[in-house]
């Protein structure tokens, strides 16, 4: 079909159409929630002060804990400039909480800052961006950018309260009947978009 519309055109005219299609298909991304989860989060985190590497760690055990509450526990630190701080002058190899996006996630004090911990060990920033690569494909930088403004659009302590509330906006909606975090949903960046222009 495409190649009939296309006959007789210049391959600036075919490069420009191929290109409007690719740019039309990648505003829906058929992906599973827990990359979105991770991928929000680690966003949510860089805005209310973490860097990217320790924003990309926190992010993904973000979405792998369990959606069950495991209640406040001591030690817990909630992502405020000085609440920061205080998690970086943990002594290393000490595990301690950060709240983040309505999870209590396990962290450790590193030589290269925060990490979130799994069984006090690091999540390290660099796997995780290979995960989110091989996740999202090309179509990574464009959801990173639409995720990006829109925490942007909130002031920090606002989105730290409502980080997953907003998630819930726009994360992948799963076929009716298929369970699991496993299961692929429609991912629509229009939508992350127009929560931006919403604020």
């Amino acid at each position: 079909m495409f190649h009939s519309l296309l006959r007789g055109t210049s391959n600036c005219s075919r490069a420009a159409f191929l290109g409007t299609l690719c740019a039309v298909t990648e505003h829906k991304i058929l992906i599973n929630r827990a990359p979105v989860l991770t991928l929000w989060a680690s966003i949510v985190a860089e805005r209310l002060g973490f860097d990217r590497d320790e924003a990309l760690s926190l992010g993904k055990a973000v979405a792998g804990l369990n959606a069950q509450s495991k209640g406040r526990r001591l030690g817990l630190f909630k992502p405020a400039p000085q609440e920061i701080k205080k998690a970086r002058a943990q002594k290393r190899g000490e595990e301690f909480f950060i709240d983040l996006c309505g999870r209590q996630v396990p962290a450790i004090n590193t030589p290269d800052g925060v990490r979130a911990a799994i069984k006090n060990q690091p999540v390290e920033a660099q796997s995780v961006e290979r995960y989110l690569a091989s996740k999202f494909g090309d179509s990574l930088g464009t959801a990173r950018a639409a995720m990006h403004d829109l925490a942007k659009a909130f002031p920090p302590e606002q989105l730290s309260t409502n980080a997953f509330t907003l998630y819930e906006e726009f994360r992948p909606a799963i076929p009716a009947g298929v369970n699991g975090w496993g299961a692929k949903g429609s991912l629509d960046i229009d939508r992350i978009r127009s929560l931006t222009s919403e604020k």
